[in-house]
C-alpha cells in the first residue's frame, strides 16, 4: 500500500514564508512525478507545481517567482517552498504522486490528505 503524507502547513501572515513537505511510502517501483496542488473554499482543486523525475519542473501562474518545488530521491520527498505569500495562497494544499506501485503495477496518480495553509494577517 502507498502513502503519501503532507506536513509544514499552518498559519502565516502575508509575505512570510512556509515549506511544506510530502513523503511517500509504501511498497511502490518508481515515482515518475510529484506534485502539489492545492484547493480553495468553493474553488477546483488546481495544480500548483509538478517536478518529473527527470527534473522537469512546471508551476502555475499566479504562484511562479514565489514557490519553488524540490525533491530528494533519497527520501521519497517532495517540498514546496512558499515565500511571499499572499492571502490568495490561503487554500488547502494536496500531494500527489504519479507512481508505480506493487499492488498496481503500472503508473497511477496518488494523493495525500492534504494540509492545511492560511495566509491571513
Amino acid at each position: 500500500q502507498v502513502q503519501l503524507v503532507e506536513s509544514g502547513g499552518g498559519l502565516v501572515q502575508p509575505g512570510e514564508s512556509l515549506r511544506l513537505s510530502c513523503v511517500a511510502s509504501g511498497r511502490f517501483f518508481v515515482i515518475s512525478a510529484m506534485a502539489w496542488y492545492r484547493q480553495a473554499p468553493g474553488k477546483q482543486r488546481e495544480a500548483v507545481a509538478v517536478i518529473t523525475s527527470g527534473g522537469v519542473i512546471n508551476y502555475a501562474e499566479s504562484v511562479k517567482g514565489r514557490f519553488t518545488i524540490s525533491k530528494d530521491n533519497a527520501k521519497n520527498t517532495v517540498y514546496l517552498q512558499m515565500n511571499n505569500t499572499k492571502p490568495e495562497d490561503t487554500a488547502v494544499y494536496y500531494c500527489n504522486a504519479v507512481m508505480t506501485a506493487t499492488s498496481r503495477p503500472y503508473p497511477s496518480h496518488y494523493w495525500g490528505q492534504g494540509t492545511q495553509v492560511t495566509v491571513s494577517s
